[in-house]
């Protein structure tokens, strides 16, 4: 075996390994169970965090 053709063999194995990842995360984000907690992630940044600290170590 080449060093060439150990490359070529590296770097499709590379590119199907990214492939079938990408579709496992886009299957991960699009599936229906995982909606609630999305939707729960995506008010976090709107979340009063006043009310979750005591009243003398607010500024």
């Amino acid at each position: 075996m080449t060093h060439e053709t150990v490359t070529v063999i590296s770097q499709v194995a590379a590119l199907i390994l990214f492939i079938a990842l990408f579709i496992g995360v886009i299957i991960y984000v699009f599936w229906p169970g995982n909606k609630k907690k999305f939707d729960e992630a995506a008010k976090l940044p709107l979340e009063d965090e006043t009310n979750d600290r005591p009243e003398d170590d607010r500024s």
